[in-house]
């Protein structure tokens, strides 16, 4: 088998997407060949768009039946993610899911435990994990260059979205529906990212404001301060109400601080190490002698069709998955505690409380009165749906 037969479930606007890469053979390893919806308004683009030798199923179960695929991607509503993922599992197929893995760990966890029982392939679209600046940063946290980890902060608010977006589907920004707001949407690559460069905190407290800037009843601004094993702390803060926003990822160790910033990465590397440094100067005021350090990046992104391009490999050759699936659970740790943490004005640890957390989910979903209008667009951009 020279590539795979690909069948995507959810031709919304992000399995769209990937079709429109895929048809352009844009990964020459993976030939899409099914597409699965329950709207027959996106079925009829599908075979208007995709071409007529394209599969069309108008449910998931017809899909796997008719044993057409080698693979599928999930690109459902985050609820079905887990439930779809292990039927496929059971149908004897590799899975490759959109993030976010789920809405919570508990059925995440049930869905990684199938798929290590089904011994095939499954990824997850943390497409970001291709960005050489945070293959670079993770390099040089987990070889020791920058030394013990010692403070993280990211500010990550350049996620604005307007309330219309909010409107152009009733799911959308719901506790039932999308199961939360910017941490559920918006930001699994960035909570991915920051737990796959320097590792799970421990514990954390946060304040979210729900509904603080749109009309809807989900998280739309979030502050959190977590806790490291080792003693180190980090900040996290994200919005989807600041305009202009900000991207700094900010990492402190014992030998200096990375600061990623527009797109560029700066290592301000200390000549002695700050724990040396301190207790070896005798001198009073004094700090160590810093430079300024320019960190070759090569390679690009590749995003989407990289991630995808990886897992067909991973079926084909074996080759090992950038963004494995079951690693989908970490970011959401750190998204259902942050939850949990705001619900409860507590700290949480981490790994959360999987019972208290389902429950207090369950709690916001029946006790909503939330009321929202759906209003159509003109276009939503296939980069930007998250």
């Amino acid at each position: 088998m020279s590539k795979i037969r690909l069948g995507i479930i959810g031709i919304g606007n992000m399995g769209t997407g990937h079709a429109k890469y895929l048809i352009k053979n844009e990964v020459p390893n993976v030939e899409l060949v099914a597409v699965c919806d329950i709207s027959d308004e996106r079925l009829k683009w599908a075979k208007e768009n995709l071409g007529e030798k394209i599969q069309t199923f108008n449910n998931p179960d017809a899909l796997f039946e008719a044993r057409a695929v080698d693979a599928v991607l999930v690109a459902t509503p985050h609820y079905d993610h887990p439930t779809l993922a292990i039927k496929a599992f059971k149908y004897g197929l590799h899975v490759l899911i959109e993030k976010p893995a789920g809405v919570y760990t508990k059925q995440v966890r049930e869905m990684n435990e199938v798929a290590a029982k089904s011994g095939k392939v499954f990824g997850i679209m943390y497409n970001q994990r291709t960005n050489p600046l945070f293959q670079k940063l993770r390099d040089l946290v987990q070889s020791g260059e920058l030394g013990d980890l010692k403070r993280t902060n990211w500010i990550i608010t350049n996620w604005y979205r307007p309330q219309s977006y909010f409107d152009s589907g009733g799911w959308r920004a719901t506790w039932d529906g999308e199961g939360g707001g910017t941490l559920i949407n918006q930001n699994p690559h960035n909570l991915d990212l920051w737990q796959w460069t320097c590792g799970m905190p421990i514990r954390v407290r946060a304040f979210c404001g729900f509904g603080k800037y749109h009309n809807i009843e989900v998280e739309d601004d979030v502050t959190a301060y977590v806790e490291y094993e080792n003693g180190a702390t980090g900040v996290y803060v994200t919005s989807t109400a600041d305009a202009p926003g900000t991207n700094r990822f900010e990492v402190t160790g014992n030998n200096g601080k990375i600061v990623i910033e527009d797109d560029k990465m700066t290592f301000w590397r200390l000549r002695v190490s700050e724990r040396k440094f301190n207790s070896e100067w005798t001198g009073g005021f004094g700090k160590p002698e810093c430079w300024k350090c320019e960190i070759p990046i090569e390679g690009k992104e590749t995003k989407h069709p990289g991630i995808m391009a990886n897992f067909a490999n991973a079926v084909l050759k074996g080759t090992p998955l950038l963004a494995p699936g079951i690693e989908g659970i970490n970011g959401l740790q750190i998204s259902n505690a942050i939850h949990l943490s705001a619900w409860t004005d507590n700290w949480v640890d981490i790994p959360v409380n999987e019972e208290l957390y389902y429950e207090k989910l369950q709690e916001k979903i029946k006790s909503s009165t939330f009321k929202k209008e759906v209003k159509p667009v003109k276009t939503l951009d296939i980069k930007g749906t998250h």
